[in-house]
């Protein structure tokens, strides 16, 4: 009986010790100029002349939590022979239109530069519904 006493006292003992070393949780306000990644997921690219030239499907994201990247879907009319390709963020901008009051994104790239872009495929690493 004692040491059920004692390994239910110690463990709760040591339970006590792992929450303690775990850090207090941190908060942040965000700014007005934050994006949330909802409100870039689903967003259309426009190239330089304002062509639709894909929509932003994902973000990728390393493994600090940074964004590394977004897959945008290119080609395709409906959904029919539309593939993904992965760009770093950098080529794309995008921004708040206070008139519009709309997010766009714009990219300095053609639509046939996006569809020759190597292939991006939801593949082994990542269990998604998207091919």
């Amino acid at each position: 009986m004692h040491k059920a006493i004692l390994a239910i006292t110690l463990a709760t003992a040591l339970t006590g010790v792992a929450f303690a070393e775990t850090a207090a949780p941190k908060f942040i306000t965000p700014q007005s100029n934050d994006f949330v990644s909802s409100r870039v997921v689903g967003l259309d690219v426009y190239d330089n002349s304002n062509h639709d030239i894909g929509k932003i499907q994902d973000v990728v994201f390393d493994q600090s939590m940074a964004v590394k990247g977004y897959i945008l879907s290119v080609g395709g009319f409906l959904g029919l022979g539309e593939r993904y390709v992965a760009v770093d963020p950098s080529s794309v901008a995008v921004k708040f239109d206070d008139n519009d009051k709309k997010w766009h994104a714009n990219m300095n790239a053609t639509s046939d530069q996006l569809k020759s872009a190597p292939e991006f495929k939801y593949t082994g690493r990542w269990n998604s519904s998207k091919s």
